[in-house]
């Protein structure tokens, strides 16, 4: 049971990590296809600073990265041979356990065998169990944000998407509704592989030493948490290739000059002040225009400096979008010649 366990979740594993990098290419293709489109980016679900489209499916990208990361790690305690252990005590019979291990393939990098070293523990372990299922649980979180996002984008209130038929329903009730089930579906199947991981810890914490009928209960938390991952993964791979984007929407979105306050308050650095004076400043700027009911970018130069002397008559240049994302130069950030290196680096590894 112990050998079999390992020798299916190793196949397991290696297709797993097969589906995350198509998903994580479907992500890049989007990304692509989008490159030159700007969106609000969001902290608290509130209007922050503009970021490409491409920047934030990038996000996604790194974290099934990091998972991808952990599966491959865990293979390497996976991949660990418990045969010739015995029920507990090993065996009394001259078995090559370094041979047959090497025929099942329970090899390192260097092609030498793996065994277990203690007859005890190679019955009894289910650590690599637990691993699969918590760097399992990690993808699902990954997926459920990845899922929240693009049903915030495609409500009537964002509409910065549309996702194709095939992946959405109507009402029951309302013919005008068009719902993101498969994305719903997706954020919803977290709850269950996280729930696989908290049940197999909790079967796992009170057993005595060392093979005890409560085990029977790991294949099923394992077993779902696979099929469960592994279907999501590959349903939202092909939702992402069939999403387009609503390009006059997201980009009347990004015009808000609200998004290139921190912008102005930079600008203010620049001339010798303060960050905090500077972010005082552009506050107050920000409260003149709401009681003048104006845009922050229509605020004139008179006005601005009325609040702070050092705005001068380039002080509005800040609120040119199109120029806003390649002033942001450092490593990670959303400048689109920065952007095109992250995708061709994406897409050689995903080769």
């Amino acid at each position: 049971m112990a050998l079999d366990l390992r020798l299916w979740l190793r196949d397991e594993t290696n297709d797993l990590l097969s589906e995350i990098a198509e998903l994580q290419r479907s992500l890049v293709g989007s990304a692509e296809a989008n490159v030159d489109v700007i969106i609000p980016g969001y902290t608290h679900l509130q209007r922050a600073q503009p970021v490409s489209f491409a920047h934030h499916l990038l996000a996604y990208v790194e974290m099934l990265g990091r998972d991808a990361a952990r599966f491959q790690d865990g293979l390497k305690r996976i991949n660990v041979c418990p045969l010739g252990s015995g029920a507990i005590a090993g065996s009394t019979l001259p078995l090559d356990r370094e041979f047959v291990a090497k025929m099942l393939g329970f090899v390192d990098e260097r092609g030498r065998p793996v065994i277990s070293q203690n007859s005890m523990d190679g019955v009894s372990d289910r650590d690599f169990a637990v691993e699969f299922c918590a760097a399992a649980a990690l993808v699902a979180v990954h997926l459920s944000r990845l899922a929240e996002d693009l049903i915030l984008w495609a409500s009537s209130e964002f509409n910065f998407i549309r996702i194709a038929d095939a992946y959405t329903t109507g009402s029951s009730l309302m013919p005008q509704k068009k719902n993101p089930d498969v994305a719903e579906l997706t954020r919803g199947k977290s709850a269950r592989v996280i729930g696989n991981l908290m049940s197999l810890l909790t079967l796992l914490k009170g057993l005595p030493m060392t093979y005890n009928r409560d085990l029977q209960e790991d294949k099923e938390r394992v077993f779902d948490t696979a099929d469960t991952v592994r279907q999501t993964v590959r349903l939202c791979a092909a939702m992402m290739r069939n999403i387009k984007v609503n390009r006059d929407t997201t980009r009347a979105a990004a015009s808000d000059p609200g998004l290139l306050a921190t912008d102005l308050a930079d600008y203010l650095v620049r001339k010798g002040v303060p960050f905090r004076k500077a972010h005082h400043a552009v506050g107050a700027a920000v409260a003149l225009a709401e009681q003048n009911a104006k845009r922050l970018d229509a605020l004139t130069l008179e006005e601005l400096q009325s609040i702070e002397g050092a705005f001068s008559e380039d002080a509005l240049e800040v609120f040119r979008l199109d120029k806003a994302l390649d002033k942001r130069i450092t490593a990670g950030a959303p400048n689109p010649a920065l952007m095109k290196k992250q995708l061709a680096r994406w897409r050689k590894e995903l080769e």
